[in-house]
């Protein structure tokens, strides 16, 4: 699927950065981050089942392939390879694609997001990232879309705002989610990646046993920063413990007042380490 809505901003003839969006955003998601990057061309695709990109029927087309192919042959239309910066489940499929396409990945930068490799880990556990991931299983459930959608989509806007600062969700900014959201199919499309995920969140105190995932089979082999609000309650800090081991090339930049939402909270300062990090890489 290369027919993917494409937000751009910046000088098209400057070096492109792709930007992937998280759960439940869309594209323009990126807009506060990118208006700090006057010298990249930032581009953010609507990712599929969300915003006005394709929204495919059923939850095989929702699993990680099809997700990282979708990013393959954007980036291979832009001319590889290209620096990623990802957040929350864009971090996912920019995981998985330089895992496995990473001759197309020049550099990734990931804003408050997880490894598969210590994500599942924590998630066995049954600790805490267990009990801030149970909502996972919630919104798997069939009748999550009745849920969420109700009453303006007061339930969806709940969930976004759990133990979290939310007062950037106002205005023409809540305008343009309510609209996202209100597309044909689309709250749909956008569950469908929890349904797609093969993810296991044990409950409180009853660990799973699982395996770990091997560091070959989820090495990062590309320069990788990890930009972490301090203040998130549904990621926690302790799925960036061991991350080295995954990712022999890592800068880990925290920043404080900030929580999983930093990207709209604090874009400057996530620009401002993004362009400091890339320049010094010499990207």
């Amino acid at each position: 699927m290369t027919d993917l809505h494409l937000h751009r901003w910046g000088d098209p003839s400057a070096p492109p950065l792709l930007m992937l969006h998280g759960f439940p955003e869309y594209g323009g998601a990126w807009a506060g981050v990118a208006a700090h990057l006057p010298g990249w061309h930032c581009l953010a695709p609507d990712q599929r089942g969300y915003g006005r990109s394709p929204v495919p029927e059923g939850v095989e087309a929702y699993r990680i392939k099809p997700l990282v192919a979708d990013i393959a042959a954007q980036i291979e239309e832009l001319g590889a390879p290209v620096p990623v910066v990802a957040h929350d489940w864009g971090a996912a499929v920019a995981y998985a694609l330089v895992i496995r396409r990473p001759e197309l990945v020049s550099a990734l930068v990931v804003v408050n997001g997880v490894h598969p490799g210590p994500f599942q880990r924590e998630l066995a556990r049954g600790g805490a990232q267990a009990e801030a991931s149970a909502y996972i299983d919630y919104l798997r459930d069939p009748g999550a879309e009745a849920r969420l959608s109700a009453g303006d989509f007061a339930g969806l806007r709940r969930l976004f705002a759990a133990k979290m600062d939310m007062s950037w969700l106002t205005g023409p900014v809540l305008d343009a989610y309510l609209t996202e959201w209100s597309r044909p199919g689309v709250l749909t499309g956008m569950l469908n990646w929890y349904r797609g995920s093969p993810l296991r969140v044990a409950r409180p105190g009853e660990p799973l046993d699982l395996p770990e995932l091997p560091v070959e089979a989820g090495r990062v082999p590309v320069p990788h920063l990890v930009i972490w609000g301090e203040d998130d309650r549904a990621l926690l800090p302790v799925c960036l413990e061991g991350l080295d081991a995954w990712c022999p090339d890592l800068t880990i930049r925290r920043l404080p007042g900030a929580d999983h939402w930093i990207c709209h909270q604090k874009p400057a300062g996530v620009a401002a380490i993004i362009a400091e990090w890339l320049t010094f890489r010499g990207l």
